[in-house]
C-alpha cells in the first residue's frame, strides 16, 4: 500500500518521458523502486519489528526471542524466514554441526539467533547486511539474545564487497576446519551465483564439506535460475542435497577427489 501511494504521483511524468528517453527512464524507475523498497524496509518494517521483539521478549533467552519474532510475523509483514523455514534450517545446522557460518542477509537478526543458538562453544557466525539500520538493530537483538561479540561478527556492506574481506574471520582454531561449513544466502537471489563464485575464488568454502542454503521466498526453486544450472554443471564438487518449498541445500565438497589422488600416489 505504501508503495502505491509513493508511486502513483510519478506515473504521469514517467509516461510523458518514456517514449523519448525509454532506456534512461527505465533505469531511473528501477533506482526509484529500489529506494522506496529500502525506505519501507528500513524505517517501517525493521524498526517496528525490533521494537516489538525488544519489548516483548525475555532478554537473554534465545528461544523467547524467536517466539516473539514469530508472534510479530503472524500479524505483521516481516522479512524474517519464519518458523517453517527456521525449523528446516535447524535440521541442517544440527546435521552439519558447523564451526564457521556465513549469513548473507541479516533481516533484523532472526536467522542469526537461530544459527547461533545451535553452534558449538567455539563456533562463530559472520553475518553480512547491506542496510546500516537493519545491521544495527539486528546486532542489538543478537546481544539481547545472550550472545557475545566473540561469537559473531556483523559486516555492514554489500555481499560482493564483504566476501573478499572475510578470510580473517575463518582462521582455524583448535578443533575447527578452515573455511565456512555453512553458508546461508537470504539476500538478493540475483546475487546468489555471483556471490557463490566469489566464495569459490576466495577459497572460503570448507573443502571437506560446506552446505550452502539458498532461500527462495517466492516458493519456487526455479527462481534461483542460473545458480542451479551452474551447480548441476559441476557435479565434481557440487550436488543438490535437499529441495524444499522455500529452501534449497547445496553441498560443496572438494577434498574427497584430492584425497583419493594422494592415496593412489
Amino acid at each position: 500500500m505504501s508503495l502505491m501511494v509513493v508511486s502513483i504521483p510519478l506515473l504521469p511524468v514517467i509516461m510523458m518521458l518514456s517514449s523519448r528517453y525509454r532506456v534512461k527512464v527505465t533505469a531511473l524507475c528501477h533506482r526509484a523502486l529500489a529506494w522506496v523498497l529500502r525506505l519501507v524496509r528500513g524505517r517501517v518494517c525493521v524498526r517496528s519489528t525490533h521494537a516489538f521483539v525488544f519489548s516483548q521478549c525475555t532478554h537473554g533467552n534465545a528461544d523467547s526471542i524467536l517466539e516473539t519474532f514469530d508472534l510479530y510475523g503472524a500479524t505483521q509483514p516481516s522479512l524474517c524466514i519464519g518458523p517453517k523455514i527456521g525449523e528446516a534450517l535447524d535440521e541442517v545446522v544440527r546435521r552439519v554441526c558447523p564451526s564457521r557460518v556465513l549469513e548473507l542477509g541479516m533481516h533484523c537478526g532472526y536467522s542469526s539467533v537461530r544459527l547461533l543458538r545451535l553452534l558449538p562453544p567455539a563456533g562463530r557466525l559472520v553475518t553480512v547486511e547491506l542496510d546500516p539500520l537493519t545491521a544495527e538493530l539486528g546486532e542489538e537483538i543478537i546481544l539481547v539474545s545472550g550472545f557475545k561479540h566473540s561469537q559473531f561478527q556483523v559486516v555492514t556492506c554489500s555481499s560482493n564487497e564483504s566476501i573478499p574481506t572475510l578470510r580473517p574471520f575463518i582462521k582455524p582454531d583448535q578443533g575447527t576446519s578452515e573455511g565456512f561449513n555453512l553458508v546461508l544466502m537470504d539476500h538478493n537471489p540475483q546475487q546468489y551465483l555471483t556471490d557463490l563464485l566469489a566464495l569459490e575464488k576466495e577459497e572460503l568454502l570448507c573443502p571437506s564439506g560446506c552446505s550452502v542454503l539458498l532461500i527462495h521466498r517466492d516458493r519456487r526453486a526455479e527462481s534461483l535460475g542460473e545458480i542451479v544450472d551452474y551447480i548441476r554443471a559441476k557435479p565434481d564438487c557440487y550436488c543438490i542435497k535437499t529441495e524444499l518449498q522455500f529452501m534449497t541445500e547445496v553441498l560443496f565438497q572438494k577434498e574427497s577427489t584430492e584425497v583419493n589422488m594422494d592415496q593412489k600416489v
